[in-house]
């Protein structure tokens, strides 16, 4: 290091993955890809060495396999529906959900910036982390071990309501045609949360045609 300079960022030292390694049902053969789906973009000099492009695998894993289990699960549902249980399925709050359930938390490779700000329990950095687990899965073990996770921890979810979910967005959609009113016009009126994982306050008005 100069004198005066500053150090490089150094990835911090991986935890011991054989807990989480039982949790997720699988030992594995490359333990360096779960090691990298762990790692945040805020820990390592390489981003191509963090999460992310797994992250980008992982969700079209996850996507594959649950729409396959939506349509062995409920053969007597047209596509709209199955596009409802599917988007509930898929959304960042189901995959936060999951991280928490098997404790991804803890494992999570973090700078220190992100580990002070509470990165472990950021519902962005989970939902990402969990999406790249997906993929390491995958990767090492093929799609039948990242299909027998998902099936064990999505089940239980899609069990949870008996009825297509719907989101806030198309139950207000769908009421004001029922009530033959033009669609709702949407605005922004709000912001918080740090840059990386936003939350918006949307104002939604209805007129009268």
């Amino acid at each position: 290091m100069k004198r005066g300079g500053k150090s490089p960022k150094q990835t911090p030292s991986p935890p011991n993955l054989g807990g989480l390694e039982r949790v997720l049902g699988h030992d594995f053969n490359n333990p360096d890809l779960l090691t990298q789906a762990l790692t945040h973009s805020s820990a390592t000099p390489d981003r191509l060495q963090s999460n992310e492009r797994l992250e980008f695998l992982g969700d079209r894993v996850l996507g594959l396999r649950l729409a396959g289990l939506l349509i062995e699960s409920f053969a007597d549902e047209d596509e709209g529906k199955l596009g409802y249980r599917f988007s509930a399925l898929a959304r960042a709050e189901s995959l936060v959900r999951v991280a928490e359930d098997i404790g991804l938390g803890p494992y999570l490779i973090l700078s220190e910036g992100e580990e002070g700000g509470g990165g472990r329990d950021n519902p962005g950095i989970l939902a990402d982390a969990m999406e790249a687990v997906i993929a390491a899965l995958y990767l090492d073990g093929g799609l039948d071990v990242a299909e027998a996770f998902i099936h064990r921890h999505w089940r239980p979810l899609m069990a949870e309501d008996p009825g297509p979910p719907k989101d806030a967005k198309t139950v207000l959609q769908e009421w004001a045609q029922s009530k033959g009113l033009p669609l709702p016009d949407y605005k922004v009126i709000g912001q918080k949360g740090p840059a990386h994982a936003p939350r918006f306050t949307i104002e939604a008005t209805l007129n009268e045609m």
